[in-house]
């Protein structure tokens, strides 16, 4: 379960993100996003924008504890990682995962 992300254009993002553009590419539900900045960035359009979740969505009964040796893609975000999982990023927070 997703949670719809915010529509925030990132202003003067010059870059062109694609296949081979050098920043990791993440499958999030019906796109990719890509690592710049410590941030997530989606192709929207003529332009790009930070993808980011408009609230706050347990992913409930989920036992797996995610880390650096878990073997699922760790991104870098804000003041945290993220781990992609079933198609989805999942953050730590206060005790339980959030999808992202």
């Amino acid at each position: 379960m997703s949670v719809t992300a915010e529509h925030r254009q990132h202003a003067d993002h010059t870059h062109e993100h694609g296949p081979g553009c050098g920043h990791v590419a993440v499958p999030h539900d019906d796109h990719v996003d890509y690592v710049h900045d410590g941030c997530l960035h989606r192709i929207h359009d003529d332009h790009v924008d930070e993808c980011e979740p408009k609230a706050h969505a347990t992913h409930e009964s989920h036992d797996h504890q995610h880390g650096p040796e878990c073997g699922h893609v760790a991104v870098p975000h804000d003041d945290h990682v993220d781990y992609v999982h079933d198609g989805h990023r999942h953050a730590s927070h206060e005790g339980h995962w959030d999808d992202h």
